[in-house]
């Protein structure tokens, strides 16, 4: 599969079952959280972003959902405040907190959203997905989190010396997992270490493609997608302009795709010189052909 960064601006049409569309969100650093496009969440976004105390991460929140529903309403040519999102049961208990989607009547569209430090990203395509963002963790973070990860995990960030090094590893580990424990609906219920999602490829779960996202220093990103693995994840970033109260409802499509970045690489290659000497190849291997 290949990573596609876009630097054209504009909304592409709705991607089709072999294309993800990842879009990052910085926090805006030239708008206030009330110049920003309020009217268009609803009553529960605003009481959670309200909610944060410090104004950072309500600036931070309150821009991903924006977006989310300025992009949403761009595939579905609906205006972003008619947006209407619900949760699917969680398919451990069955309570309503599983992955956020469209209420009925939705067209073939899933989506996820995750934020973090100073980012956002949104993840959608065609069949069920996850996303996550994190901001690199610090040692002490790291050492409180290694118990509770798969024992293989552990023994990959352990193979490496602390410091930054580590945290940037770590950081690609619990993305991955996050990404895909939000595709399965499940988010941190399941427990973490429940499931392999390291250096090694082919051993990840059976039916799902993770990748790697490139999101620029100081955090990490990934995405899981469910079924056939895509030909394609296209990466873009949501200009800061499309935020504000007052600008188009939906940002301009895209009437032809170019002046794409081709990343070759889903988020592994660096990370093989932890395994074993014995595994890389087979790693290797399996990043050429990701499982379906």
């Amino acid at each position: 599969m290949t990573v596609v960064v876009r630097r054209e601006a504009g909304v592409p049409a709705a991607p089709p079952p072999g294309r993800v569309d990842l879009w990052l969100v910085p926090r805006p650093v030239s708008l206030r959280a009330d110049e920003l496009a309020w009217g268009e969440l609803d009553a529960g976004e605003r009481a959670r972003a309200g909610a944060f105390v410090r104004p950072g991460d309500r600036l931070l929140y309150t821009a991903a959902h924006v977006a989310l529903r300025r992009l949403l309403g761009g595939y579905t040519a609906t205006r972003p405040e008619k947006v209407r999102l619900r949760r699917e049961p969680c398919p451990g208990c069955g309570r309503p907190h599983g992955r956020p989607v469209l209420a009925p009547p939705a067209p073939p569209l899933h989506f996820s959203l995750s934020h973090s430090g100073d980012l956002a990203l949104v993840g959608v395509a065609a069949r069920p997905l996850g996303v996550d963002v994190q901001r690199l963790p610090g040692a002490e973070a790291v050492a409180l989190c290694l118990p509770a990860l798969h024992p293989d995990e552990r023994a990959e960030l352990l193979a490496v010396p602390a410091g930054a090094a580590r945290q940037a590893l770590f950081g690609r580990i619990w993305t991955r997992k996050e990404a895909y424990l939000k595709g399965l609906g499940t988010g941190l219920h399941r427990p973490a270490g429940a499931d392999y999602l390291g250096a090694d490829p082919a051993r990840h779960p059976a039916g799902w493609t993770v990748l790697g996202i490139p999101c620029g220093p100081g955090h990490a990103a990934s995405a899981a997608v469910h079924g056939t693995p895509p030909a394609v994840a296209e990466v873009r970033q949501w200009p800061e302009s499309w935020l504000r109260a007052g600008a188009p409802v939906h940002p301009p499509t895209t009437s032809q795709q170019k002046g794409g970045t081709h990343v070759r690489s889903t988020g592994h290659d660096r990370d093989r010189g932890h395994l074993p000497p014995s595994r890389r190849r087979a790693a290797r291997d399996a990043a050429d052909g990701p499982r379906g």
